[in-house]
C-alpha cells in the first residue's frame, strides 16, 4: 500500500476516489455515509480517503450529533491554487522568453 506524506495535497489528489470525494464536497458538506452512498466503496474506505485528505489540509470536519460532517478547507484548496498559479506563470514566462529570443538568419 502506498504511503502519503502528511500535508501533501498533490499526493492526496493523485487518487481518483479522493478527487471524486473532493468534487462531491465542492457541491456541499457531507457525512461519511452520504459520500459512501454516492461512491462504489465502503464507509470505512471513504473514511480512510477522508483521513488522507484531512491530513493534507484539503478537508475539515466537525461533529453533528453522532456524525462527522466533512467540507472542503478553503485554505488548503487555495494553497493548491496558488501553486498552480505559480506553475502557470513560470510556464508563460518560459514561453515568452522562448518567443522573444532572436532567431538566427540562414545564409
Amino acid at each position: 500500500m502506498a504511503t502519503y506524506q502528511t500535508g501533501d495535497g498533490w499526493d492526496a489528489l493523485g487518487d481518483p476516489t479522493r478527487r471524486t470525494i473532493v468534487a462531491c464536497l465542492a457541491e456541499r458538506p457531507r457525512a461519511v455515509g452520504e459520500l459512501a452512498d454516492e461512491l462504489p466503496i465502503s464507509r470505512p474506505a471513504v473514511s480512510q480517503h477522508l483521513k488522507v485528505l484531512k491530513e493534507a489540509g484539503l478537508v475539515t470536519d466537525h461533529a453533528a450529533g453522532t456524525r462527522r460532517v466533512y467540507r472542503l478547507n478553503p485554505a488548503g484548496v487555495a494553497a493548491l491554487r496558488d501553486q498552480l498559479d505559480t506553475f502557470w506563470n513560470r510556464a508563460l514566462a518560459g514561453y515568452q522568453d522562448l518567443v522573444e529570443q532572436p532567431t538566427e538568419e540562414t545564409p
